[in-house]
């Protein structure tokens, strides 16, 4: 396949009309691979054959610049859904809603409280009359919006909107998950079991590191598979030109030095976009792309007004209105029970790390990931001092305060060059990017997680979303209701006799016209707090 280079006054000479008519009101399907970094051949790793990715590459534009805002899973989904970085709203440890077995004792399960103005992705995709499904993980660090999905469960699909309908659909893999790693260890693996696999220099090369690296290769291969059977089901459907196609990884690789990581292992992401009629087929494109930049973009090719709340930029589409990014930013906080503050800057060649808590090492111990066949091995490797200097930088028991690394030069990010003086001036332009991002997001890092859940959840408790507030009007006809929360969104449900209050929550967003022999079930949510009680009016 041949790679063409796409430069930014190709892109920018793209015009409005060809871009905008062909793409507004167009359906917006997102495939979600877990932890996964660019290890696929459209990225340039032939290890394993994708055809499916590649076939969506060949015929769609690939982003090669594009980063999580975490390297873990939760912040950078409710980074996704809010537009916002997950350290402005309260959202920056892994995680807040399930911290059973592997949360820090004496710690409350919470949800991230954003403001009050915020809305999920797919609320305003539903509000302008789009079908919204989501297959299934949402782990957004707070419940999602009983208004933002008209279906997210394991069965939720586009086949089940109304005819002619525009949809936003989501579709989640969890086979590239890091447990697949261990998981799926006593399944056959996919690739041959002597496949040549890549070793970073920052892992062993041993038998076990192998096993477990094929198996990452593995679960690539069955990935591409079920990617493959969503995109079957669209051309099935006759929709594939008719729809605008992301696939992605919620953050970089499964393996130790990877994945929670603010290295590139940690956070750079692959992105493919496939346009109806092969718009642009065949390019790369090599701006610099945010996660908090998903939410405008995919408004903004629906034709759709992005927010003007989010933190982020629409990169293609009707909304295009502010230059590339020269900077993208990412966050690390406690993982699991370990705390650990680390902020991070990175431009086109740069990355500059501050590490808020230097005295701790850089590697944290997780029971979770101590599951993993070749960290299990890595310790005891650590232990009985068989590791390689490289090898040993992840376990250095202090940090160095500030890191920045060239990564053209250093792509594994092992070389810091904070210290030479030959770089002062790019550490000090990177290092003020940092301060003034964290002033502008208004940094929740910089508070106790303690203090944090007091600031969203008064005495520790969950705030609950008023029950909305009825007028009827024009002779009874009419039933006007409005929130007695600031920034909750309504539901309601029209029922007929004998019919029961059900999941799927219709948007309230003018007076309702309701028979005698109906009722109407209505409920308010504000994101964070608990929904209210469901009113039912006769």
């Amino acid at each position: 396949m041949m790679l063409t280079q796409c430069s930014d006054q190709k892109i920018a000479d793209v015009s409005q009309e060809t871009e905008t008519s062909k793409l507004q009101k167009l359906n917006i399907l997102w495939l979600v691979a877990e932890d996964l970094s660019a290890i696929i051949p459209p990225f340039g790793d032939m290890t394993v054959a994708t055809p499916n990715l590649s076939r969506l590459a060949a015929e769609g534009v690939r982003f090669t610049q594009v980063y999580s805002t975490s390297g873990v899973c939760a912040p950078s989904r409710a980074a996704i859904a809010t537009g916002m970085y997950q350290n402005r709203i309260g959202a920056q440890h892994m995680r807040t809603t399930n911290i059973k077995k592997f949360g820090v004792d004496g710690l409350i399960a919470y949800e991230a409280v954003p403001p009050p103005y915020v809305k999920m992705h797919s609320q305003h995709f539903r509000e302008a009359g789009y079908y919204t499904t989501n297959n299934a993980k949402e782990d957004y660090q707070f419940r999602k919006s009983l208004v933002a999905w008209d279906d997210s469960s394991d069965s939720a699909h586009w086949r089940h909107r109304n005819a002619g309908q525009p949809f936003f659909s989501v579709f989640n893999f969890g086979i590239t998950h890091e447990s697949q790693v261990w998981e799926q260890s006593g399944q056959p693996l996919l690739i041959a079991s002597d496949t040549d696999v890549p070793i970073p220099p920052y892992l062993q090369d041993t038998d076990v590191s192998r096993r477990d690296v094929r198996q990452v290769y593995s679960n690539v291969v069955a990935m591409d598979q079920q990617v493959g059977q969503i995109l079957a089901q669209l051309e099935e459907d006759d929709l594939l030109d008719s729809t605008i196609i992301f696939w992605y990884t919620d953050h970089g690789g499964p393996l130790p030095r990877q994945k929670r990581l603010l290295y590139d292992s940690g956070i750079h992401v692959p992105l493919i976009i496939r346009f109806p009629d092969k718009l642009r087929a065949g390019e790369i494109d090599d701006q610099l792309i945010s996660f908090v930049d998903f939410k405008s973009t995919a408004l903004s090719l629906a034709g759709i007004e992005p927010p003007s709340y989010v933190d982020g930029r629409a990169f293609l589409g009707d909304y295009v209105s502010t230059p590339n990014r020269r900077y993208i930013h990412a966050a690390a906080d406690r993982f699991d029970s370990e705390y650990d503050m680390i902020r991070a800057v990175r431009d086109g060649r740069f990355k500059y790390l501050k590490n808020y808590k230097p005295e701790r090492p850089y590697y944290l111990p997780l029971t979770y990931r101590e599951q993993m066949p070749i960290m299990q091995e890595l310790l005891k490797l650590r232990d009985s001092g068989l590791l390689n200097e490289i090898q040993t930088q992840w376990f250095r028991t202090s940090k160095d305060e500030e890191e920045l690394f060239d990564i053209l030069r250093d792509p594994y990010e092992l070389n810091n060059l904070a210290k030479d003086p030959t770089h002062a001036e790019k550490l000090v332009e990177l290092r003020n990017e940092l301060n003034n991002w964290m002033t502008s997001v208004e940094d929740k890092g910089l508070m106790s997680e303690g203090d944090l859940i007091q600031s969203m959840w008064p005495g520790a408790v969950q705030p609950i979303t008023l029950s909305p507030v009825a007028t009827k009007r024009g002779n009874n006809s009419e039933i006007a209701l409005r929130s007695q929360t600031e920034g909750a969104s309504i539901g309601y449900q029209i029922l007929e006799q004998g019919e029961v209050v059900n999941g799927v929550w219709e948007i309230y967003k003018d007076p309702l016209t309701v028979d005698d022999s109906q009722r109407l079930a209505v409920v308010a949510h504000r994101l964070g707090f608990a929904p209210s009680e469901i009113m039912i009016i006769r």
